[in-house]
Order: structure tokens, then C-alpha cells, then sequence
């Protein structure tokens, strides 16, 4: 690894992950979109989005769904089918191209999914039959959640086979690695949990059984991809999307000490105010550990880099500072601010308005072009 910090700012080191070589410290944090077309495929805004970021050390693509039943929203991207590995191909070439570094975030609904959000009008699955109670996003406006099916054991056998598989497709498709989603609400942390695993068999009951997937994914798409490609993402004790975790150490203890093993590039971990999950992760995992504390409070260059100056993190993501900055790490080489999101509720609309549009700290103030626009999902 190449540690040697830089004396003024720690955040424009370089670092060894891996195969790769990371000119900073800092990594896009995966962001959900929703530019994909209704078949799940990436586009050239897509592509130009991604390419317009390569100058962060490490990009982690918006979660990528693994298969039909892991399906979010319509308009978010998938890696199961061959027009969906030929659209990544052209975002990762084009990332490339820029000289950036992208990993795949493989992303599972699990029971925030919803049968107006299936291309196959499909009920959600989850390792229990527990709904959410907030409503859910879909293009016809917000709805009312849907109770999600128990999964069989054969499904879940069938869901570690359908992560691998995707993991293999990111590769194809030009990716540097994969990134397992096990974090904030979604079908791995599910079973993490405590109110949305109450399964009595051998993935459910005690820490044994509550941690049996996740580990099964990872070493599935490590040994698809194999390890040093594969980065996880969790989020202990984090309440998002109504999740509750009582105790999480013992459970997070034990599934990290079983991962160790596997030499994995990296931990992704997401800090909360209550449970310190990062200072944890930092105690447990010898690897390379990535640090995200902007789930509660927005990041900023001076708090993203304390928590590489104080040894909390070898790598920091930055999440909502890179969708109002494609260049944030050239404003930090720069010493120039972070600019504010200009309009928050083009997120998650289909056009280039608030997602393309962003211009370089060197180009001026003026947004790039109006883009096409749609109505916005909130």
C-alpha cells in the first residue's frame, strides 16, 4: 500500500487497493440516479455522469440490481441481461477513458421492492414476511407498500447465485470490481436485523443464522471474481428504511471475523450517531477500511479528511458532495469549496438537469444546459 501521507492534505494521497492504484483517498459513494431506461440499461448520460466524476480515486456505481426480484425502481439499472452489460460497457469505457477507477455496486431490494417496480409486476421477497410502512416510490407517484414473500431455501440459494452472476457480468462489462450492498435496509442487512429476519431455520435464530447469507454472498461473487475485486458495504445499527438492530457488535463482530479470511479489497462502512459502527470496523477489520459518515450529516473536505489524519479510515466516500461537484477532488487539490446542490429535486428525474449539468470549479457558475426534464419521483 502506498500510506505515506501527505502532509497538508491527507485526502489527495495515493493508496494501493487492491489490483488497483487510487491517485486519492477519496471514493464516490454509490448514489442512486434512476437514469437507467425501463429495461434496467445504462445510456450515454449515464456514461457521461460517471466520466464527468473518474477524478474521484475510486467511483462506486448506484446500486446495480442483480436480478429481477432484486429490482428497486424500473428506471434503475440491472446486470442481468445482455443490453444491460453492453450499457455498462459504455459507462465504464467511458470512465476508463478519463482515467477512472469504477467499481459495480450489486444491490438487492429485498422487501423494498414492489410489484409497480418489477418488470414482471412480481411480489417482493425477504427473509421474513415484514412490510415496510413508509410509502413507496414508483413513476405513477407514491404507493403503499406491499408485504413481501418469505423466502424459500431454495430461493436464497438461488439469490447467492444471482449475486455471483452479476459480479461475473460487472467484469464483462468493464468493471475494476464489485461491491456488495449489505448496508441500509437492503435483503443482506434484512437479515442482519432484528424486526425483518424472523426466520427459525438456518438463516435466522442467532448470530449463526443471521449473518449465513451475507457470508454466503461474499464468498460466492469472491469466488466469481475472486476476493481481491470485492469490496462490502454495511451499516450497523443504522435504522434506515425502518431497520432495527438492538446489539449489532456480537452479530457484526462475528461476520466480519468470518470475512477475514477471504482478503477482500475492502470494508465500506457506514458510521451512526448511536452505535459507533466505523471505530468498530476500525477495531475488527485488518484490511483496507472505507469510512462513510455522511449518512447524518453532510461531508465536507475538512471531515473527510480528520478521519484519515486520525487513522478512522483508509479511504473516505463522499456521497452528495460528487453530485454538485464532478470535480470535488480537484476543488480539494485546488482549495476551492464544495459547491451546494443546486436543485434537489432533479435527483431522480430522467433528464440531464441536476445530474449532468454541474460545471467544474474552472468552467464558471453556469450550469451546462437545461437537459430534458421530467417529473420528479418526491
Amino acid at each position: 500500500m502506498d500510506n505515506a501521507m501527505n502532509g497538508t492534505q491527507p485526502l489527495l494521497d495515493t493508496y494501493r487497493l487492491g489490483r488497483l492504484h487510487l491517485p486519492n483517498r477519496v471514493v464516490m459513494a454509490p448514489m442512486t440516479r434512476l437514469r437507467a431506461d425501463r429495461d434496467g440499461v445504462p445510456g450515454d448520460l449515464m456514461a457521461d455522469y460517471y466520466a464527468q466524476r473518474a477524478g474521484a480515486g475510486l467511483i462506486v456505481s448506484e446500486g446495480i440490481a442483480p436480478d429481477v426480484p432484486g429490482q428497486q425502481f424500473l428506471v434503475e439499472p440491472g446486470l442481468y441481461t445482455q443490453a444491460q452489460v453492453r450499457g455498462w460497457r459504455r459507462v465504464t469505457d467511458a470512465v476508463h477513458a478519463a482515467g477512472g477507477r469504477i467499481f459495480a455496486q450489486i444491490m438487492h431490494a429485498g422487501r423494498g421492492g414492489h410489484p409497480a417496480n418489477r418488470p414482471d409486476g412480481g411480489t417482493p421477497v425477504a427473509p421474513s414476511a415484514v412490510s415496510r410502512t413508509d410509502l413507496v416510490h414508483t413513476l405513477d407517484g407514491k404507493v403503499e407498500p406491499v408485504t413481501p414473500r418469505a423466502m424459500t431455501v431454495a430461493e436464497i440459494t438461488a439469490t447467492v447465485a444471482a449475486y455471483a452472476e452479476a459480479a461475473r457480468s460487472a467484469l464483462l462489462a468493464g468493471f475494476d470490481g464489485v461491491e456488495i450492498h449489505g448496508a441500509n435496509g437492503y435483503l443482506p442487512h434484512q437479515f442482519l436485523a432484528d424486526n425483518t429476519n424472523l426466520r427459525t431455520d438456518s438463516y435466522g435464530g442467532g448470530v449463526a443464522g443471521r449473518i449465513r447469507f451475507p457470508v454466503e454472498v461474499t464468498e460466492a461473487v469472491a469466488d466469481a471474481v475472486g476476493a481481491d475485486r470485492v469490496g462490502l458495504r454495511l451499516s450497523p445499527g443504522n435504522s434506515q428504511f425502518e431497520m432495527v438492530e438492538r446489539d449489532p457488535g456480537p452479530v457484526y463482530r462475528e461476520l466480519l471475523r468470518q470475512l477475514a479470511p477471504l482478503g477482500l479489497a475492502y470494508l465500506h462502512v457506514t458510521d451512526d450517531p448511536v452505535h459507533p459502527a466505523l471505530d468498530e470496523a476500525r477495531r475488527d477489520w485488518t484490511g483496507t477500511l472505507v469510512g462513510n459518515t455522511g449518512e447524518h450529516a453532510p461531508t465536507t473536505p475538512e471531515s473527510a479528511a480528520a478521519l484519515i489524519a486520525e487513522g478512522r479510515a483508509d479511504l473516505v466516500s463522499v456521497g452528495r458532495a460528487f453530485i454538485s461537484n464532478p470535480d470535488a477532488v480537484e476543488r480539494v487539490a485546488a482549495g476551492v469549496p464544495w459547491a451546494p446542490i443546486r436543485e434537489k429535486d432533479f435527483h431522480y428525474t430522467s433528464g440531464a438537469r441536476g445530474y449532468v449539468d454541474y460545471p467544474r470549479h474552472d468552467e464558471g457558475a453556469e450550469p451546462r444546459g437545461e437537459g430534458l426534464l421530467a417529473a420528479p419521483l418526491t
